[in-house]
């Protein structure tokens, strides 16, 4: 099992809800995919590009689920992350969770695996 994550704005994620699916945040749809991040990669995206932004959710997803769709590509540091081509299925969350600000304006996104 291998959980990757998004960390949204909570109204995002509520509009997501009502209509099944996520079609992606403003940065993901310019992109052409939605960003994920791994349990190890996720700390630093939050600090980069979420800090002293109030109330978001970080959604947990098992990457096997999501198929062909999701791609592994060289990003931030040549790292490979976890990129979906098309929206996320809101049956497809395992987990979302409150990221409240932690130290330093940066959200806390809890004990990810």
């Amino acid at each position: 099992m291998t959980l990757i994550y998004k960390i949204l704005p909570r109204a995002e994620w509520d509009e997501a809800q009502a209509k099944g699916r996520f079609e992606g945040s403003a940065v993901d749809v310019v992109d052409g995919y939605i960003h994920f991040s791994t349990a190890v990669q996720a700390p630093e995206t939050a600090r980069r590009y979420f800090k002293d932004l109030p109330d978001l959710i970080v959604l947990g997803v098992e990457a096997d689920d999501l198929g062909a769709a999701l791609r592994w590509e060289p990003s931030r540091g040549g790292d490979l992350f976890p990129h979906l081509y098309g929206p996320l299925d809101c049956d497809h969350v395992l987990d979302a969770r409150d990221a409240p600000l932690g130290d330093g304006g940066v959200p806390d996104l809890g004990d990810l695996k």
